[in-house]
């Protein structure tokens, strides 16, 4: 049976700014690539944490099946709140230990509802790293960028 990784990535242009997302997604049979697809998008008037959310929103929402995957990321932010955090969320109303609302809550529903019809792992990576396939999520994620930048045609 292959394996289905996705390698995810955001990047932002200014914090908020333009950004982009990035997935490198890959069926493996063992150490060869039996499938590749590269997915990217962006906004014009976004956050980094933004960006990293959708990237690995898209990932899931892509696969047309219930599938077994593992999401890799750079993003501490999303491996752990998906993970961990998002469980006291919930038990709170969406509010943080701090009794804060939990910033980009809509993103963290909607990742919470597509992670549901698969069953994920999630795996961090040190970002800029050499990582082969983080590189080419992040080169995605610029790509996705591109449009929203100033000067863009």
């Amino acid at each position: 049976m292959a394996r289905l990784l996705a390698y995810t990535d955001g990047a932002c242009s200014g914090n908020p700014g333009p950004g982009g997302w990035g997935v490198l997604l890959r069926a493996m049979d063992g150490e060869t690539v039996l499938k590749e697809r590269e997915l990217k998008g962006g906004e014009a008037d976004t956050t980094n944490n933004r960006m990293e959310l959708l990237a690995a929103i898209n990932a899931l929402e892509t696969l047309e099946r219930a599938s077994e995957i593992t999401v890799v990321t750079d993003s501490a932010y999303v491996k752990n709140g998906v993970t961990s955090w998002i469980f006291s969320w919930k038990k709170k109303g969406w509010r943080t230990a701090a009794n804060k609302p939990v910033a980009n809550v809509e993103l963290w529903q909607r990742l919470e509802a597509a992670q549901a019809r698969h069953r994920v792992t999630w795996e961090w990576v040190k970002g800029h790293a050499g990582h082969p396939e983080n590189e080419r999520a992040d080169a995605l994620a610029r790509e996705g960028m591109k449009p929203f930048k100033k000067g863009a045609a």
